[in-house]
């Protein structure tokens, strides 16, 4: 079903009106006046500010200097590194920037398939990001969320336990209340959290139909854009395992389910490019655009857990998207749920 993100509900609001704040969140602008002392001469301006403004962190303060929100002698002062001297005057006007708007309630529309108080489980949609981050200081699943439910505004995260890549498609669980997020978190560290993927993949499958890769993913050492398969004798890393089960051949490609042992960063990505079948779309893993699809052919199908209150067995499936789907029929491969 599709449930439109609604205004916070009344207790909750309340919560969150006792629990805010006039911090950099704040749409109200304030001008500060400050002079640099003895005790910050030789200093960089960042370093200063973050003494003279301790109540705004160093990260949002250079990002005020560098927007030109500093002066220094009534002149814009636009490098964090700048040394100061005793006697500087000047002023910083505390604006919000967007990596401080970055957690505040966007209304989009949620394919929310379960909720009750404890949990919610939802389809997010290739091309959404889950979390705020660089490049993507808003419009994502996490302002959603914020938007949709007024206890989310409450947990870290907006109660997210798990994520999703940009444009991999499929199932995705979040908390409502933070007991419910720990046990959640907890297990999926203790992978108690079946979590099941199917993939479109270049070059025909060959070899077993069924096979684990075990290999451990870090930081790609020569490309620090990209995760890789690293030896941890050399590399830092974490162990990576994945099950890999062929569902049909193709003259193109393959269709594979694919279970997750662990959870590491782009780790199915990885794991299919490392076997010698980088996953249709996904260039960043050697993948090309075919069949029709622009972004990597991965979707998370299936997801099961225990209630984290009730204990109940809880198992959700989402259908292929229609843009993976027609690729996996343009490719005259077929597909089911089971």
């Amino acid at each position: 079903m599709i449930i439109s993100a609604t205004p916070p509900e009344p207790e909750a609001q309340s919560l969150l009106d006792e629990a805010g704040d006039a911090g950099p969140d704040s749409e109200v602008r304030e001008l500060r006046p400050f002079e640099i002392g003895a005790a910050q001469h030789g200093e960089r301006l960042d370093r200063a500010l973050a003494l003279l403004v301790p109540e705004f962190s160093r990260s949002y303060l250079q990002q005020l200097i560098e927007a030109g929100a500093v002066l220094l002698h009534g002149r814009p002062a636009t490098k964090p590194s700048a040394r100061v001297h005793a006697g500087d005057a000047g002023s910083v006007e505390l604006r919000p920037t967007p990596q401080s708007q970055a957690f505040k309630p966007e209304p989009m529309a949620l394919e929310v398939l379960f909720q009750d108080q404890h949990v919610l489980v939802l389809v997010k949609p290739a091309g959404l990001v889950v979390h705020p981050a660089p490049g993507n200081w808003s419009g994502t699943l996490l302002n959603g969320l914020l938007a949709h439910d007024g206890l989310a505004q409450l947990l870290p995260r907006a109660g997210i336990v798990h994520r999703l890549d940009k444009d991999t498609s499929g199932l995705m669980m979040v908390a409502r209340s933070r007991a419910a997020m720990d046990s959640l978190v907890q297990a999926i560290a203790a992978r108690e959290v079946a979590r099941q993927y199917v993939a479109l993949a270049h070059r025909p499958w060959s070899g077993p139909a069924t096979r684990r890769v075990d290999a451990a993913i870090g930081r790609d050492p020569r490309n620090r854009l990209r995760m890789a398969v690293v030896d941890l004798d050399r590399n830092a890393g974490k162990p990576a395992s994945t099950g890999f089960e062929l569902l049909e051949n193709a003259d193109a490609g393959c269709l594979v389910r694919a279970t997750l042992q662990t959870g590491r960063t782009h780790q199915i990505r990885v794991h299919m490019a490392s076997i010698g079948h980088p996953l249709v779309g996904d260039e960043l893993y050697g993948g090309a655009p075919a069949a029709g699809m622009q972004r990597q052919a991965l979707h998370a199908f299936r997801l099961a857990f225990q209630h984290p209150a009730t204990g109940q067995a809880l198992e959700f499936s989402a259908p292929l998207p229609p843009d993976f789907s027609a690729a996996v029929a343009l490719w005259g491969l077929r597909y089911n749920l089971s």
